[in-house]
């Protein structure tokens, strides 16, 4: 006669860490996926789409910042079964209170959600350079449209690496146009 073996029964605390992270998880990935899309829109120019997408994000950080409180009452109830503060809860730690495989299940999704976070913190950087670059260069040609500040202003366009404008006056048209894009 063979022995079935029941799969271990998770604590309250280990299904809370693992549907937590799961959440986390979820958002996370909802983010970086509309920074991607809005990555896309920057470099179509298409500027409805930049603004959807930017809403999308706030929308979801709003949602992260109640996943934190709820990461905090998670911490802390650990801390009161650790007997250590809060703040010194760590994941290995907190892994001391969970089954085996609870644990290792909690340290992949901690790992993917590290993951995940490095990536949507990246691409949010490129997506800001972008958004700076596009931005630039639109001033500069409100400013030459509108006869504002001239080419000879130094504060147009003249951070390093900025491409050079043709004086008016000259020969050869006063405004070139730049794909900017690499």
């Amino acid at each position: 006669m063979s022995v079935a073996l029941a799969a271990p029964v998770r604590s309250p605390l280990g299904e809370a860490v693992l549907a937590h992270l799961q959440v986390q998880l979820e958002s996370a990935g909802a983010l970086l996926q509309a920074c991607i899309a809005q990555y896309r829109a920057i470099r179509e120019r298409d500027v409805e789409s930049v603004l959807g997408r930017m809403a999308d994000m706030q929308a979801e950080s709003e949602r992260r910042g109640r996943l934190e409180r709820e990461r905090t009452v998670l911490l802390q109830h650990a801390a009161g079964l650790l007997g250590i503060p809060a703040h010194a809860v760590t994941l290995e730690a907190l892994a001391t209170l969970l089954d085996p495989d609870t644990a290792r299940e909690a340290r992949e999704r901690s790992a993917r959600l590290r993951g995940t976070l490095d990536e949507l913190q990246r691409q949010h950087a490129v997506n800001r350079v972008l958004m700076k670059q596009e931005l630039a260069f639109v001033e500069h040609l409100t400013r030459m449209l509108a006869g504002g500040a001239g080419v000879d202003d130094p504060d147009v366009y003249s951070r390093p690496g900025a491409p050079a404008m043709p004086r008016p006056g000259r020969s050869g048209p006063s405004l070139r146009g730049y794909d900017l894009r690499a």
